[in-house]
Formats: C-alpha cells, structure tokens, sequence
C-alpha cells in the first residue's frame, strides 16, 4: 500500500469530505481567530469571539484599549498577551490600509516574514493567516500533523520548516488542497488519532504503524 501525503489527503478527504476552512463568517474574523487560537482550545476562542462580535472589524478593535480588549477575549487564555498580539497584528494591517487585496499581491515568502516579525506571530500562526486569509498555498505543522504522521510511520524533521519543505515538495501546489488538508488533519486527530488514538474504523488504519510517541 503507498505511503504518501497525497495517499493521506485522498483518504480523509474522501472519509471526512470538504471540511469549508477557516470557520469565520468574515476574513477579519479568521485572522482574530488565528491569534485567539494560540495554546488554547476552539471552544474558548468561539466564547472569546462572540463577545468580542460587536467590535469584529479592524478600526473597532483599533479604538478599543488593550485592557477592554484583554476582558472580551478572556475565555480565550493568555488574554492579556493575546490582546497585546492583536494590536500589534492590527498596527500591521493598517499599514496595508485594512486591503486585503493588496497584501494578497505579496509573493508568500515576503509576506511570511512581514508576519513572522509582528510580535506574537510565530510560524505556525503565520502560515495559518497566510494559508486562509492571504490565499498562499502552505502546509501548516501543528501538533495534529506532528502526531499523526509520526504515528503513521513518517520519520518527520524536528524543525518547523524543514517539516513544511518535506510535505510541499511531494505535493502539488494548490490553494485548495493545502486548506483541505489542514482542517483535515484537525478533524482526523479530533476523531480518531486523539492523544489515545481510536484505531477502528481509521481511514488511514491501512498504512499505520501505530507507533506510541
């Protein structure tokens, strides 16, 4: 049986089917979300951003101090450091004017390092943002990804870009596959490959080793 990213995209996609990535009604809300997310659970960034719903647009949470804003996203966690992230996030995108357009316009790699030098935007994060919001065709390594291709079989680079390299060069650079495959990758470890895996009925059970971390 192959072994490969492409075989594990076509297994869950075609078990799971189309998962609609980034759940956000607007692209502003995906990359609040984004930063949310960090070390933290999506129920809490879900409870954060519905009291934060008022003030979703990127000139509102401008005028907002950060104390205010530190108190709307506190189920999120970290709420004090997350709301200072989220300034300087937003002191960024208003460099830009709020036009999404014309970062889009960036090439990734120039526009992965403007995101990685905002303070709190780490790798993961900025390929998130770069992957849902700025339309860049990128695998993003999370825990999820770590876990189980590691389960698989996959003996994967310990760093976070040289994991990401080893799973682009195998695959074809498509905008729509790489934001399957990561909301894929989170639904796989949500159903079956949880920190105690639930091995029947796995869509990729057929090429697991099964390895224990």
């Amino acid at each position: 049986m192959e072994r490969s990213y492409q075989f594990i995209y076509d297994r869950l996609f075609h078990y799971y089917g189309p998962q609609n990535w980034w759940p956000a009604e607007t692209v502003f809300e995906m990359m609040i979300g984004a930063i949310l997310v960090q070390n933290t659970s999506w129920r809490n960034v879900e409870k954060a951003l519905l009291a934060l719903k008022p003030y979703i647009r990127p000139e509102r949470i401008e005028r907002l101090a950060v104390d205010e804003l530190a108190q709307l996203i506190r189920p999120s966690g970290f709420f004090n450091i997350k709301a200072k992230r989220i300034k300087s996030f937003l002191q960024w995108f208003q460099s830009y004017h709020y036009e999404l357009d014309k970062i889009k316009k960036l090439d990734r790699q120039s526009l992965r390092e403007e995101l990685l030098n905002i303070h709190g935007i780490g790798r993961e994060t900025a390929d998130v943002l770069l992957l849902y919001a700025f339309d860049k065709p990128i695998f993003v390594v999370d825990a999820y990804a770590r876990r189980i291709l590691y389960r698989i079989g996959f003996d994967m680079p310990t760093s976070y870009d040289s994991f990401r390299r080893k799973v682009e060069n195998e695959l074809p650079n498509k905008l729509a596959l790489y934001n399957e495959f990561h909301a894929l990758i989170v639904e796989h470890a949500k159903e079956h490959c949880k920190a105690v895996p639930i091995c029947e009925d796995c869509p990729l059970t057929v090429i697991c080793d099964k390895r224990i971390e």
